[in-house]
């Protein structure tokens, strides 16, 4: 019975976990959006309906993720084994893809 109990509760524990990473990232996700679009909306992109938008999106969850890997997990419901950081190599990566991936849409403009 108690380790019906424990399963039970690191299902629980797992379940929790998901929820806020649910909300983390459609919380700090639509505030990145904002900022991002702002800037864009200043240089005169529109991110409507166009590939800057997409691009725009994937950078924000790039950075989301490595935030939640290199910080966010260490302060949640679930303490399994298999935490840790990302390597610095990847974190930098990462990080590199998506500054690209943001600035991309001022230089290039595609016209379809």
């Amino acid at each position: 019975m108690k380790e019906i109990r424990e399963l039970w509760m690191i299902t629980f524990k797992i379940f929790l976990e998901l929820i806020r990473i649910i909300i983390l990232f459609s919380i700090i996700g639509c505030v990145m959006w904002g900022g991002a679009r702002l800037m864009y909306t200043s240089f005169g992109i529109n991110v409507d309906g166009s590939y800057a938008g997409w691009l725009g999106g994937i950078a924000i969850y790039s950075l989301l993720f490595v935030l939640y890997r290199n910080k966010l997990q260490f302060s949640g419901f679930y303490n399994g084994p298999y935490r840790q950081k990302l390597s610095p190599t990847t974190t930098t990566i990462f990080i590199t893809i998506s500054v690209f991936l943001l600035i991309l849409p001022l230089f290039w403009r595609p016209h379809f």
